[in-house]
């Protein structure tokens, strides 16, 4: 881009990478929160994560996940940096599993859909081509996960802490699964066998949005709304 000599270009790609960056942050960062959160309010975390804020915000949940973002501070160090790596390795491969897992879960939910006689149709949101796509993503992530440390099968370079890294957190995710399950004596939900009904908190949860009220858009939504639907229209 320098050499292109446009003033400019450099840094506006520079903050459009910033603004993604800080987006995808935000969401990981809300999502991680609402898991601590939920996971207290089951037992499956300590209780202080599920105590929040006369708004709503489980501010302890907030503050134990924004704390992960220090680890950060790590590059600042060419031998620290190292440890970021190894850092990053395993939660690519811990996100690998987690996506497995949501569709996985998705398989279990499409089949508890079809015993109970639901219609895809009356779900509030669907995804398309499913259940196929879930079939994918489960393919994907397998293969991905496996394929992760072809370099030190192919390259002949063995080397112990690079494939403790790449399939460790498959070992960890196994048998936190089964201590878990021991642990706590719970049962295996099998395909098409969850019950979707709640027990009757699925019938309070019905009537709970077939009385909600929206609040009336204020000044600044309805203007910011007019902008998207003129540049829509253009």
């Amino acid at each position: 881009m320098e050499r292109l000599n446009v003033s400019g270009l450099a840094d506006l790609v520079n903050a459009l990478i910033m603004t993604s960056v800080f987006s995808a942050g935000n969401g990981l960062l809300f999502s991680a929160t609402r898991t601590l959160h939920g996971m207290s309010l089951k037992g499956e975390a300590p209780k202080v994560f599920s105590k929040c804020t006369k708004g709503g915000v489980p501010i302890y949940a907030l503050a134990a996940s924004i704390s992960f973002c220090l680890l950060a501070f790590l590059q600042i160090r060419s031998s620290s940096a190292a440890v970021m790596g190894y850092l990053i390795d395993l939660v690519t491969a811990c996100q690998l599993i987690n996506y497995m897992c949501v569709a996985i879960t998705y398989q279990h939910f499409y089949s508890s859909l079809k015993s109970q006689g639901i219609s895809r149709e009356s779900l509030p949101y669907k995804g398309k081509f499913q259940p196929y796509t879930s079939y994918l993503a489960i393919g994907g992530c397998m293969f991905m996960i496996l394929a992760s440390g072809y370099y030190l099968f192919l390259s002949g370079d063995w080397d112990i802490m690079y494939f403790f890294l790449t399939y460790a957190m498959v070992g960890f995710f196994l048998v936190a699964a089964v201590f878990w399950k021991l642990l706590k004596k719970t049962t295996y939900v099998r395909p098409g066998t969850a019950d979707l009904q709640l027990g009757n908190l699925k019938t309070e949860i019905d009537l709970y949005e077939a009385t909600y009220v929206l609040k009336e858009p204020g000044k600044l939504s309805n203007t910011f709304s007019r902008i998207l639907k003129q540049w829509n229209n253009q």
